[in-house]
């Protein structure tokens, strides 16, 4: 079966304008060029796509489901097509959970005052690399235990680590907290991109484990009741929520954050990023000294 996308196009267009004739108009091929391309299609598919009458013309049942998907074809057609001739003139950095933290406002508005010409999109998904080795972006910053050698890597900062109560926990009361006041719960732990391993305690020492693959599902377990959690401190600014209390952990290493990207071909806006990157960081680091 070859369908073309000339066929679906053709379907679209009629539908949307209500006529052959506006439709061979719209697409700039002749009304008897749009009539075959629908005839194609319905002997492709074996199906009527369409009642016509002299007045109307409205999608069968088998048509509107045809319709349905030929639109989503077509639009993720023309994404694909924007995403290549974009090029270089947006950058796309992907996070699994807490982009910069606090940084993340003011990366993006120095970001659009230095290079305009180059528009940043943050993306986040659930990916132990922010999105990178799925190709849904340029750049990812990421807080995982990942094996940083396949990729080209800066480390930006070391993120202190605080745990994370549900907000009528008797530890709340607490200023800071230890990973031994902590090892007799419950820790949720998200397996793929969560900066927390069960390394934290020793081994005959440790608590009980629930696993979590979405920050969301990360904090309803937590401000349940029924866990609690250990995240670097990008967190905090991301996501503040009722029901949930932050604490620093006075004896847990910090987190490493890298900004990664590809070693062959990365985006010409690459080095920009990391310096504006090292930048604020290195700000922060001084203002805090």
């Amino acid at each position: 079966m070859d369908l073309e996308l000339r066929h679906l196009r053709c379907l679209v267009a009629i539908v949307e304008n209500g006529t052959f004739t506006d439709a061979a108009i719209e697409l700039g091929i002749s009304q008897a060029a749009v009539s075959r391309n629908l005839l194609s299609l319905e002997k492709r598919l074996g199906v009527r796509l369409l009642h016509r009458t002299s007045r109307s013309i409205t999608p069968t049942t088998a048509g509107v489901q045809v319709l349905a998907r030929a639109r989503q074809v077509l639009a993720e057609i023309d994404e694909l097509v924007s995403e290549a001739t974009s090029g270089h003139t947006r950058l796309r950095v992907g996070h699994a959970w807490s982009a910069f933290g606090q940084h993340t406002t003011e990366f993006q508005r120095r970001w659009a005052g230095a290079h305009p010409e180059v528009e940043l999109q943050l993306i986040r998904t659930n990916t132990a690399t922010g999105g990178l080795a799925e190709g849904l972006c340029d750049l990812a910053v990421v807080r995982s235990h990942l094996e940083l050698g396949r990729f080209a890597h800066v480390l930006l900062t070391q993120e202190q680590r605080y745990g994370v109560l549900p907000a009528d926990d008797p530890l709340i009361r607490k200023r800071a907290l230890s990973l031994d006041q902590l090892r007799d719960r419950t820790i949720v732990i998200d397996r793929r991109t969560g900066s927390t391993t069960i390394d934290l305690w020793p081994e005959d020492a440790r608590p009980r484990i629930e696993y979590t693959n979405d920050v969301d599902d990360w904090l309803a377990a937590i401000s349940s009741g029924r866990c609690v959690g250990i995240t670097p401190q990008a967190t905090i600014t991301q996501y503040r929520r009722d029901g949930v209390v932050y604490r620093p952990l006075r004896d847990a290493p910090p987190v490493d954050v890298h900004l990664i990207w590809h070693r062959e071909d990365p985006h010409p806006a690459t080095q920009a990023a990391v310096d504006l990157l090292t930048k604020l960081y290195q700000e922060s680091s001084s203002a805090t000294r």
